[in-house]
């Protein structure tokens, strides 16, 4: 695919994806130099484990789903709850692809690829997200970093609003928690599983599409953000370079 890059004089709708979005929340500089002028961050490292996990729970939900069945995690926590069938489940999972909504205002096509989605009698949906970690922390979303994870369901709830399904304020995440208690490996790792509820507004998403088109039409770059990590390596290094 042809690398995303914004032009004003360009007609055509605008391809912003959720995670571009969370990035115009990290560092502004960071995200007009890659919707700009295609100058992205370094690639980070894949955590494939993390993936194996997301794979594995959604073949899981996958069986009830198709069974019409609750999975059993649903039933501990007391959620009449139900992994939500739709034909268009495999595209909404796909990066490439996503749940999409066209924002006429902004001329913007917004998307973002789920874990899961769950429906409840009445028909109104659950977004559900999964994550993975190791920790001997009490698991919870009250750290400031986990902001992030909040906009995220967040923007899956606008992108279902707006495809016309009735969506909960309330989304799920499932916390999958490496064991490191145990007294071997024996080429097998154990999780603790959590289902944490999020009660999301998507009020922010109107006005920051709005501020997001406004500095991507301007011509100047913006300042370097002060918290983030890659502006302050490059201005560090180039003093460096300089002395």
């Amino acid at each position: 695919m042809a690398k995303n890059i914004y032009c004003k004089e360009n007609k055509e709708p605008f391809r912003l994806s959720r995670a571009k979005i969370d990035l115009y929340f990290d560092c502004p500089r960071c995200f007009y130099l890659d919707m700009k002028f295609g100058v992205s961050r370094p690639s980070g490292f894949q955590y494939s484990l993390n993936q194996a996990v997301d794979s594995l729970l959604k073949k899981e939900f996958d069986l009830d789903r198709a069974k019409g069945e609750q999975y059993p995690l649903l039933k501990k926590y007391g959620l009449k709850l139900k992994p939500f069938k739709h034909q268009n489940m495999k595209d909404w999972r796909d990066n490439r692809r996503g749940i999409r909504y066209y924002h006429q205002p902004t001329n913007f096509e917004i998307y973002g690829a789920i874990d899961d989605v769950w429906v409840d009698e009445e028909g109104v949906l659950y977004i559900v997200d999964f994550k993975s970690t190791s920790t001997t922390k009490t698991i919870s979303l009250d750290e400031e970093w986990k902001n992030s994870y909040k906009r995220q369901m967040e923007i899956y709830q606008w992108l279902f609003r707006h495809n016309g399904f009735k969506v909960s304020n309330t989304g799920y995440f499932i916390y999958c928690n490496g064991k490191t208690d145990r007294e071997a490996f024996d080429a097998k790792l154990e999780f603790d599983i959590k289902v944490l509820p999020y009660d999301g507004d998507d009020e922010w998403i109107e006005q920051t599409l709005f501020d997001i088109k406004k500095l991507l039409e301007s011509d100047e770059i913006p300042e370097p953000s002060t918290h983030c990590d890659y502006c302050n390596y490059y201005h560090l290094r180039k003093q460096k370079d300089s002395s």
